[in-house]
């Protein structure tokens, strides 16, 4: 019996399950739109919206604080700093999340990669597109599209995982029936 254990294993530790949640994250925050199998996308969508409530939050905690003194914007900085440091944590110490700066708004130097000049992508397009996209959205930030091909070789169930745009509504695969009316009273007999 499985009582109490929650999400899938996808046939992998926990340690691995955690760095495979984090690249599909990554993958779908920068593409918006990936193709994975069918459990996988299911155990990405609620790790996926999570970090995205996030974005939104900082978003709103900085719109709030337009017009309002500057003390009460930093204060809003420093809270909204907040939200992007758990972010970064859920998102990984690596590939391009954890090393921006927001005082020169500029990507620092990646110490593995001294060549590069891309740190900027993920969690920048995160906080500055994505997390003010869904500003007004109460939830739902994704869409899972299953596939009827296969893939190949191991022959498993495909899906598509996407972004919503902006003003996008899900689409509903079932309307509820309207209520059938009440039955007109009978006339009373005399």
């Amino acid at each position: 019996m499985r009582h109490r254990k929650a999400g899938r294993h996808l046939n992998r530790t926990p340690a691995h399950r955690l760095a495979l949640l984090r690249n599909l994250a990554r993958a779908l925050f920068r593409h918006e739109r990936i193709r994975t199998t069918v459990p996988k996308a299911k155990e990405l969508r609620p790790f996926a919206e999570k970090i995205i409530t996030l974005a939104k939050r900082a978003h709103l905690i900085l719109a709030a604080a337009e017009g309002q003194s500057e003390a009460e914007q930093n204060q809003a900085r420093v809270r909204a700093l907040h939200y992007r440091r758990r972010a970064a944590a859920l998102l990984g110490p690596v590939a391009e999340t954890l090393l921006w700066d927001d005082a020169s708004d500029s990507p620092l130097k990646d110490p593995l990669n001294p060549k590069g000049n891309s740190l900027d992508n993920v969690l920048k397009k995160l906080f500055r597109e994505i997390g003010p996209r869904y500003a007004q959205r109460p939830g739902g930030y994704t869409r899972i599209i299953k596939l009827h091909e296969r893939r190949v070789g191991d022959a498993g169930p495909l899906a598509i995982i996407e972004l919503l745009q902006k003003d996008e509504q899900k689409a509903r695969s079932r309307q509820k029936p309207a209520a059938p009316s009440a039955p007109a009273p009978a006339p009373a007999a005399s």
